[in-house]
């Protein structure tokens, strides 16, 4: 009903025009809905509404900015006029270190070096986890996906002997205390010392870009196996409802720092055109995944963003300080943001933005500053679902 002034009151709305219009406000805010009304708290804590809004969220990529202001950043809308926003406020104080190392359905997965432990964080509720371990010396996330027969959010981690001799691979469910072994069978590895390098190559690759989750399996590109494989195959991947291993391969000739990527649902591998290449970026996706065939997609010209650059540094508003310090000179790591739009890093410190034509759009900023910066190869979509376990922190 209206008021004494003939404004209709928020709380005389229907229920289901309520529902439209909180299921469309962004995170942050539907937090802030719950705290001033206890039927907009009851409304938007549903299981059904909590995971309604997170399918609304975009999937963007994150940025690790190396701790200058806050650790990481995620690349915001592009259509929303920002270049950046914060993704959470995790500032370095004197030894105080985090390392992200997972990502799935808006949880991240951080390690903390000063005091050795892993946790899982939702940054939109500053809600978190702390994650039990396996019993090895030393251990490492190398997985982290949602487990579709169950429902069940799993983490799956690499474990090393103290004299790095013997590694074993571990599943811990979100929620329980134990991490459970798991067998490591890779089919045309018959010794088990061999089984150990390639186990070892998953770790390493991991460290420099995490998996991709693809049809129910997880995927690594491992760029030292082709002396272990004999060149036949140089992926391999977990199929996280078997809980097995096996090999498939890459488009073929690739640089030092190829990778494999999500490309909107489809398997990708990006590549320079040649192995000592930093100067062209070639882009394959996977055409017939059971078949394991690759179509060449696109190419990414040096000299044309180059070019693009210097055209958009001559309609730059009123001659400013030129937003990029100096020429594009080499291309080291990419990002996609949607069919069209790319985030490429170059010259080993900054991020741009630019399309598949080659056409430069302007420079990934944190703030008004230039920082050196690196593609994290992991990507956000936002969540209000609360982390699966009774053990849960605030910070």
């Amino acid at each position: 009903m209206p008021d004494k002034k003939g404004a209709t009151m928020l709380e005389d709305l229907p229920g289901e025009i309520m529902d439209m219009i909180l299921i469309r406000l962004p995170s942050k805010d539907v937090g802030r809905c719950r705290v001033v009304n206890t039927s907009w708290r009851s409304a938007t804590s549903t299981p059904k509404f909590m995971l309604k809004h997170h399918r609304r969220q975009p999937l963007v990529p994150i940025v690790d900015a190396h701790g200058r202001a806050v650790s990481h950043v995620v690349f915001g809308d592009v259509g929303g006029g920002t270049s950046s926003q914060e993704l959470w406020p995790l500032v370095r104080e004197g030894n105080l270190s985090f390392t992200l190392k997972g990502s799935c359905d808006g949880f991240l997965i951080i390690y903390h070096h000063t005091q050795p432990s892993f946790f899982i964080r939702n940054p939109v509720t500053r809600k978190y986890v702390i994650l039990p371990q396996p019993q090895g010396q030393f251990n490492f996330v190398i997985g982290f996906y949602r487990h579709h027969p169950t429902g069940e959010y799993r983490v799956l981690w690499f474990s090393l002997s103290h004299d790095s001799s013997k590694s074993s691979v571990y599943v811990l469910t979100v929620g329980s205390d134990k991490p459970r072994r798991i067998i490591v069978k890779i089919p045309t590895v018959s010794s088990p010392s061999v089984e150990n390098r390639l186990m070892n190559e998953v770790h390493f690759s991991s460290g420099f870009s995490p998996p991709v989750h693809h049809r129910g399996s997880l995927h690594w590109w491992l760029s030292g196996s082709s002396d272990i494989t004999g060149g036949c195959a140089d992926t391999i991947v977990f199929d996280t409802e078997a809980e097995s291993f096996r090999w498939m391969r890459s488009p073929g000739q690739h640089c030092p720092n190829s990778m494999l990527f999500d490309m909107k649902g489809t398997l990708a591998f990006w590549a320079g055109s040649t192995p000592a290449s930093f100067s062209t970026m070639d882009v394959w996706v996977m055409q017939d995944y059971e078949a394991q065939i690759w179509a060449f997609k696109y190419r990414i010209e040096l000299s044309t963003v180059e070019a693009s650059r210097q055209l958009y540094l001559t309609s730059y508003k009123k001659k400013k300080r030129t937003p990029i310090d100096s020429m594009v000179q080499s291309f080291n790591d990419m990002a996609v943001l949607n069919e069209r739009e790319l985030l490429v890093r170059f010259n080993g410190k900054h991020v741009l933005h630019c399309d598949v034509d080659g056409k430069f759009l302007g420079l990934v900023k944190i703030g008004k500053n230039q920082h050196c910066m690196r593609l994290a190869h992991y990507r956000l979509q936002e969540s209000i679902l609360p982390i699966p376990s009774h053990e849960m922190h605030q910070g």
